[in-house]
């Protein structure tokens, strides 16, 4: 017997009763941005390697180990995209959006791909929005991005599930003089680190900083500290950036070892985390790469941004109960018609009343069938009332009107009232 076919592990269907929420996401965020002045890009999902080498970093876990490349027919090397910074990276340099000094104020929405262990939260084709603004280099674009999700998690209902946790990579220049303190240090007790921190201390030594390993972990309490060398220039930036965050009220806990997993950031990093959800505890996460435009074959352009995992905050909705009761009902209206002279006219009927009613949800009942049937169709549907047309209904013109949730007799509403009927019956309901 030939095996069934399945969905690759990691990569999930999202069903019909999953889709409403993350539709309702999906739409604050959008709405919110389109607020701040943000516009929507959009970008393949597959780049020429080379792009994520140059950007992300050769050395780092997501090159080494976890994109998803392949030889196309022309032996060209691509890969699904693991971020989408670096693809928007390369979308404003071939297209010049960001020429002459231009602010872009960008985002997008989308698959990214990784392939890592699934588990809760983690999977190897996830969604993500980002945001990316360029040409803007001050503190103040930074404490736009966190306090728009500020606004955001209090919209969703799930402000006190968070934390925000900041730091500053200072510039290449002082990350170098760091680096170099951090190795010598860690080289020292070379002995007492894990087996992934020492590989890292070779090939990329600031991962060390974020290790889940406890005995790791003891040994980074007495490390150098980033803060003792930051330039002046990045400390006035974070200085600057913390006045405005508690200018806003903003809480925030500053956190020396949050040094983000791709190479190229500088100054401003924050990631935005939660206990709600186990081990997977970030849930939007970003900073500063005022070097990558130029890393990339660019004019020097300093640019921030971050991304969300839609899977993590659409599971914590869930979890908390954030879910509007609004959005579990699919259907406000359901018409069943008795008879083929009272389905055609049930069309036209249900056609006139969206004209008058766009937002209005209306479902017409499809394949016949008698009226318990149909009404049981109603009532699954999950609508708010039932609209009636049959025999007697087509002889006088009218439409009978029964509530499905709540109190209330069936009444009989004239077809050229229906509309007006119905946008205060709802509304109410």
């Amino acid at each position: 017997m030939s095996k069934s076919l399945q969905a690759i592990r990691g990569m999930n269907d999202i069903l019909p009763e999953q889709t409403p929420l993350w539709r309702y996401f999906e739409g604050t965020v959008a709405r919110l941005l389109d607020n701040y002045g943000y516009k929507q890009i959009r970008m393949p999902i597959v780049e020429f390697t080379e792009l994520f080498k140059r950007s992300i970093g050769e050395v780092t876990d997501i090159v080494e180990k976890e994109m998803y490349t392949f030889d196309d027919r022309n032996g060209d090397s691509l890969t699904l995209r693991p971020e989408g910074t670096a693809a928007c990276v390369r979308a404003v340099l071939e297209h010049g959006i960001t020429g002459g000094g231009q602010v872009q104020k960008l985002w997008y929405i989308g698959p990214m791909f990784r392939h890592e262990r699934p588990q809760k939260g983690r999977y190897r084709q996830f969604h993500q929005i980002g945001l990316e603004v360029f040409n803007l280099d001050g503190p103040d674009i930074d404490a736009e991005l966190i306090i728009m999700t500020w606004r955001l998690w209090g919209e969703l209902g799930i402000r006190d599930a968070v934390k925000l946790e900041l730091n500053s990579l200072g510039t290449s220049e002082s990350r170098g003089r760091y680096r170099e303190a951090l190795v010598e240090y860690l080289t020292a007790h070379h002995d007492k680190l894990d087996e992934d921190s020492q590989r890292r201390l070779k090939s990329n030594p600031l991962r060390v900083l974020d290790t889940k390993n406890a005995e790791t972990q003891a040994v980074l309490v007495d490390a150098p500290k980033m803060a003792d060398y930051l330039d002046d220039e990045s400390r006035a930036h974070f200085e600057g950036l913390k006045a405005r965050l508690d200018a806003v009220g903003i809480p925030y806990v500053l956190n020396p070892k949050l040094v983000r997993g791709l190479d190229y950031y500088s100054k401003t990093v924050f990631e935005w985390v939660t206990d709600k959800l186990g081990a997977q505890g970030t849930v939007c996460a970003g900073g500063r790469y005022d070097g990558l435009v130029e890393q990339m074959g660019g004019k020097p352009t300093p640019g921030v941004g971050f991304a969300m995992g839609i899977e993590r905050l659409v599971l914590m909705l869930e979890t908390l109960e954030q879910i509007p009761q609004e959005i579990s009902r699919q259907v406000d209206v359901y018409l069943c018609a008795f008879g083929e002279e009272a389905e055609l006219a049930g069309l036209a009927l249900a056609e006139r009343v969206r004209d008058q009613l766009p937002n209005l949800r209306l479902q017409v009942n499809a394949g016949a069938g008698s009226f318990k049937s149909q009404f049981k169709k109603a009532d699954k549907s999950g609508a708010l009332y039932a609209l009636i047309l049959g025999d007697d209904e087509m002889a006088q013109q009218v439409v009978g009107f029964k509530p499905l949730r709540g109190q209330g007799e069936q009444q009989s509403i004239a077809w050229d009232a229906l509309a007006a009927h119905l946008a205060t019956c709802v509304v109410q309901g």
